[in-house]
């Protein structure tokens, strides 16, 4: 294994190696430099280190950008055309707000559903109407079937994973490629009628932060036709829309304008929310479609909610109005730091050795780390016991099973920048302690 960054042209171009690798030691310099890093790694023992790396939550500074929002409406409740957004109504959200749905997602206002705080509650209404009622008003439900799959590109995101267990659907790994999942492998799983969509995070994937070029937005777009069930649907989770890290952002395709050209318009349901934008547990969840699945949508909507927090939802239009690119430049001047110092540790303490390699994303909230094939679980092991907590082995695969126990998912916006610097020299010790030990074992 070569440690490999991402450069503007090329997500997954390989550095060139600057120290001989490991494996290519002299046994007995191994040997004298495996017992050292084992040394400095008992000698962490006991020192009552509590770091957490678990979650890509955002850092304290980042949500007091959004403090703000407290008394933006200073007593004026009105929305636009006149609804008092205090008052009960408006299933799909306040005109504004949709608009703002519109600005994040790059799909006309008019196709958006704008709801409350958590986007992952719309994509459980969207799995649940597939599921129940279907997203066409007509026969086609996936209670149809006894048997219900959905594709997941992987690594990936571990709560589209819960969400779609929850729901008795089970899971087929699709892997990542540089340009987003491999659309060869998809295109043959879709030949069987139980295999009913696919979940994309398509812009700084989670945990990869791969964007997926046009050619794969395209073909995305075509694989409902392609598909042999008729109830296919793509489910674009779109969450790090405008989370670049630069002043340059990875440029993505829109999938909405793709799918109208290839007919698919009913088959492609997005979501977003303000989740990593302002408040992360007081935000505004979007989602859009074709006029057709929102109909089928409110049949579920109207039931459990008389409307979304309308309040909320103006607060949001208020504030972010006319500024979104400038409070996301903000938020990228926060954690752009914390991504370089994890580069600058990984690339000083693992490059050239052979035993890893990470990404170097231009937006989002994740690095993914491969270590040698067999040592992740360990890896994180290790760094449990002396302090530092890490997403767990196997959570960006389906049903926690990475077939080569390998991928770590490093999410560091949360950390201080003196916590990710203790945190990355935890985790390159352990990783060079157990590596070595690894290669050793097999001589």
């Amino acid at each position: 294994l070569k440690p490999y960054v991402r450069t503007r042209r090329d997500h997954w171009t390989m550095t060139m190696a600057t120290t001989e690798p490991l494996n290519q030691w002299e046994t007995a310099a191994l040997k004298t430099q495996s017992a050292h890093w084992r040394t400095q790694y008992d000698g962490l023992r006991g020192g009552n280190l509590k770091l957490d790396l678990s979650r890509g939550k955002p850092g304290v500074e980042q949500i007091s950008l959004s403090d703000g929002l407290d008394g933006v409406l200073d007593g004026n409740f009105i929305a636009a055309d006149g609804t008092d957004t205090r008052n009960y109504g408006g299933v799909r959200g306040i005109a504004e707000a949709r608009g703002l749905g519109s600005e994040l997602m790059g799909v006309p206002a008019e196709n958006i559903i704008a709801a409350g705080n958590s986007s992952l509650s719309v994509m459980h209404l969207v799995l649940r109407t597939a599921t129940d009622l279907g997203l066409w008003s007509d026969e086609r439900t996936w209670s149809r079937k006894d048997k219900r799959k959905l594709l997941a590109p992987v690594p990936g995101y571990d709560r589209h994973f819960a969400l779609s267990e929850h729901f008795g659907i089970e899971l087929i790994p699709i892997p990542m490629t540089e340009h987003g999942p491999d659309m060869e492998a998809a295109r043959a799983a879709v030949s069987d009628p139980s295999v009913k969509g696919i979940w994309c995070v398509p812009k700084y994937a989670n945990p990869t932060g791969c964007t997926y070029d046009h050619d794969t937005v395209a073909a995305l777009a075509q694989l409902p036709a392609l598909a042999a069930a008729d109830d296919f649907v793509v489910l674009w989770d779109n969450a790090y829309a405008v989370h670049d890290l630069g002043d340059e952002g990875d440029v993505l395709a829109s999938v909405f304008d793709a799918a109208n050209t290839a007919g698919t318009g009913d088959h492609v349901v997005q979501f977003a929310s303000t989740s990593k934008i302002t408040h992360a547990g007081a935000g505004v969840a979007f989602i859009a479609a074709s006029t057709t699945v929102l109909n089928a949508l409110d049949k579920h909507l109207s039931v459990f909610t008389i409307g979304p927090d309308k309040v909320n939802q103006l607060r949001h239009v208020k504030f972010l109005q006319g500024r979104l690119q400038d409070h996301m430049a903000d938020h990228a001047t926060i954690i752009r730091p914390k991504f370089d110092l994890v580069e600058e540790i990984f690339s000083r303490e693992l490059g050239g050795l052979g035993i890893a390699q990470w990404t170097k994303p231009r937006g989002g909230y994740f690095v993914s780390l491969d270590v040698r094939p067999g040592l992740a679980r360990k890896i994180i092991a290790m760094a449990k016991d002396v302090g530092l907590t890490l997403t767990p082995a196997g959570a960006t695969f389906p049903y926690g099973n990475d077939p080569q126990d390998q991928n770590i998912r490093i999410a560091p916006t949360f950390g201080s920048m003196e916590e990710i610097h203790a945190a990355m020299d935890i985790l390159t010790l352990c990783i060079k302690a157990a590596s070595a030990e690894q290669i050793l074992a097999g001589l």
